[in-house]
Order: C-alpha cells, then sequence, then structure tokens
C-alpha cells in the first residue's frame, strides 16, 4: 500500500490543517530523523482501514519511498475522526515488534449443535518478525470447536516462518463455556392459619384478663 505525504512546516497551525481536511502526522525511526508531515485525511483514512497497526505502507513524497507502519492514532473524542498519525520507519533487515488482531472465522458446531457459548480470550496477539511477512490479522478457525469443553490454544494458529511469538503455546485463544442455570429461590408461603390462631389467642386473653378494681 502506498500513501503520498508531504514535509510539514512545523510553524504551520495543525488547527487550521486539519479544516482543510490535511492529517497533521510525524515519521521517526531508528535511524529516521523526526520529521513531521502531513496527509490527505480520506487517503489515510482508506490505508488506515486497509492496513491498520501491522500493515507495512509506504510513503512516497520523502525524496526516496519510506517503508512504515502506523504506530499510533489520535483521535477526535467527540467525532472520532483521526486527528494526529505516528509513522515508524523500518530499515531493511530490521524486524519489527507488532501486536496482530485476530479473525475468529467459521462457525464452532459446540455453539451451533450443543448450545456452547463461544468466549474469545484473547484479540490480538503480539508478534516480532520481518516487515515483508507482517500480517494483517492471524486467523482463528473457531470450527474446530465441536465439544463443550474444547479449546484453541496459540500452538493452533498459524504464523509467519520468520515470526517469534510472545504468548506460550499453552495459552488459550478461544474456548466454548456453558451457560449457568440461574435457580431462582421462592419463597415460602405465609401460613395464614398461624397468625389467625395467634390473633384469636391474644383476644381471648385478653377476655379472660380480671378487671383492674377502683380503690
Amino acid at each position: 500500500m502506498e500513501l503520498t505525504v508531504e514535509k510539514r512546516d512545523k510553524a504551520q497551525n495543525p488547527h487550521t490543517l486539519r479544516g482543510k481536511g490535511i492529517l497533521p502526522a510525524v515519521i521517526y525511526g531508528r535511524s529516521e530523523e523526526s520529521t513531521p508531515i502531513s496527509i490527505n485525511l480520506k487517503d489515510f483514512q482508506k490505508v488506515y482501514k486497509a492496513a491498520g497497526e501491522s500493515g507495512v505502507i509506504s510513503l512516497m513524497g520523502l525524496g526516496t519511498a519510506k517503508d512504515a507502519l502506523i504506530k499510533e492514532v489520535a483521535f477526535d473524542v467527540m467525532t472520532g475522526t483521526p486527528i494526529h498519525a505516528d509513522f515508524y520507519a523500518i530499515q531493511k533487515g530490521q524486524t519489527v515488534t507488532v501486536s496482530v488482531p485476530l479473525e475468529f472465522d467459521g462457525v464452532a458446531p459446540a455453539v451451533k449443535d450443543l448450545g456452547g457459548i463461544l468466549t474469545k480470550v484473547m484479540h490480538e496477539i503480539e508478534i516480532e518478525c520481518e516487515p515483508k511477512d507482517l500480517p494483517h490479522a492471524i486467523h482463528v478457525d473457531v470450527s474446530k470447536l465441536v465439544a463443550l469443553d474444547s479449546q484453541i490454544h496459540v500452538s493452533d494458529l498459524t504464523f509467519p516462518k520468520s515470526a517469534k511469538v510472545s504468548a506460550e503455546p499453552e495459552e488459550v485463544v478461544a474456548l466454548i463455556s456453558v451457560a449457568k442455570e440461574e435457580v431462582e429461590e421462592v419463597a415460602a408461603p405465609t401460613d395464614l392459619s398461624a397468625i389467625e390462631i395467634s390473633e384469636e389467642r391474644g383476644k381471648k386473653e385478653e377476655a379472660e384478663a380480671p378487671a383492674e378494681s377502683e380503690e
């Protein structure tokens, strides 16, 4: 994926740029001096939707093309529109560490046929690999969950050959859980006869009580 950028003068007001549909950003790296840049907002949104933070992007317009990752994006809290982006420039031969999102595919037989509940324990996983091997997502095939005690572990996932995975192989990625039936406690019915007997006894004792003598 390619994205055209321009060097940005630090004196330019970021608010003014955003009003013109321009996104202020910066690119930096291990051997890359931090450089302010600007990007067409709509172009950035298209690329960000496709690449996320794990897809390598070629930045054009800075002399030579620079491969980079979208490191961080700041959003307007009211509109959700990007207001700033950080790009991390990648050197040739350099490995990168990225959290790659997990995509859950298929239908779990344990859910469809047995009434189980699919519980997604992980939603992303951190890997270190060469930029050219970075996947946009790691796919998780939930059709393997056939029983109510079925689980998918990190060792069941497929990673690029050059990838080093930070999670342990036995860590659970997804599992089937069973819904617990809530038993509602029913209050015991009130014994009205006992109340009536108690009331009658009280009236009887009151009637049999001797009257106080007048002095």
